[in-house]
């Protein structure tokens, strides 16, 4: 997730422009995942950073508007509602087996577990050997319910504390009923979007400053080994579909197939795409959380989130 930052109205004009030119170039519907005569959708502008789009088991659809402390719900019929205020300035959202929404709730840098009835409570507390986490930014739940998450930094006007305790931003790995997560890896600048193979085999994770995006192999116990460079871009949120294709936000939507090789980008008229995510009954509604918007689109394949 990136600071968020008031755009320019100049600069808005700027970005509206560029989208049109850009729609009007190339089309949607060259781009081979998204739906035949699919058009983007804008379901609302009235946030103030939108992030960590999660699906449960229905297909709706989950978002944080993380400067505002709200987790919004987009339902099976289009329709907008506040599920939850006060939610730790939570961020990255992930639903396990149970229903519960996982949440990387960075106000005290706590894993969180909420209910359907909005009970919450601590899944991992914000410290490790005494010093603070930077702020869990993004997640992914194995097969086995263990958690891999993201911990950069970035600093937030709630915080009192003005740097990072931590010596690098790193990778984590909670395994299941775990309060102490392990590094999974600590070799990254600023680890952001992380998402893993339905058969719990590989995981991605965006390197966001340094602009590459890596494949790990996941072993057994939940350790990562044979990290390789999929792709040389860098991005906020990440997703897969059931092709094996991944989807990177950041200056619109860009997908890739399973070898890494570019399907196309998405254009999005906003300054920033934070994350993305599939929902609907049929999974194939990708919902785009992008800084104040929230976007869908019609797509040809299924989300496996």
């Amino acid at each position: 997730m990136k600071k968020y930052n008031k755009t320019p109205g100049l600069l808005t004009a700027l970005i509206a422009l560029t989208f049109s030119t850009q729609v009007s170039a190339q089309g949607l519907d060259s781009i081979k995942v998204v739906a035949p005569k699919a058009v983007l959708k804008k379901v609302s502008d009235q946030f103030k950073f939108t992030e960590g789009p999660a699906v449960d088991k229905k297909g709706n659809i989950f978002f944080t508007d993380q400067p505002n402390d709200k987790i919004w719900k987009y339902d099976l019929k289009g329709e907008l509602s506040l599920f939850m205020d006060q939610t730790g300035r939570s961020n990255g959202l992930y639903f396990d087996k149970k229903g519960n929404i996982i949440a990387c709730a960075d106000l005290k840098n706590e894993l969180w577990s909420i209910a359907p009835d909005k009970t919450t409570s601590v899944l991992m507390p914000g410290s490790l050997n005494g010093k603070g986490f930077n702020g869990p930014n993004d997640l992914w739940i194995d097969p086995k319910g263990g958690i891999y998450f993201t911990d950069p930094y970035y600093q937030r006007d709630y915080w009192e504390r003005k740097s990072t305790e931590m010596d690098g931003m790193k990778v984590y790995y909670l395994p299941k009923d775990s309060k102490t997560p392990v590094v999974a890896d600590d070799k990254l600048v600023q680890p952001n979007g992380i998402v893993g193979t339905p058969d719990g085999k590989h995981l991605f994770v965006a390197d966001i400053r340094d602009n590459k995006t890596y494949k790990y192999d996941i072993a057994k116990d939940g350790s990562l080994s044979n990290r390789r460079l999929f792709v040389e871009q860098g991005s906020d949120g990440i997703t897969l579909d059931s092709e094996g294709n991944l989807y990177l936000s950041g200056r619109g939507v860009t997908v890739y197939d399973r070898s890494g090789g570019k399907i196309g980008n998405i254009p999005v008229p906003s300054r920033w795409v934070g994350n993305l995510c599939f929902g609907g009954r049929d999974r194939k509604t990708l919902l785009i959380t992008a800084s104040e918007s929230v976007y869908t689109l019609k797509m040809n394949y299924a989300g496996v989130e």
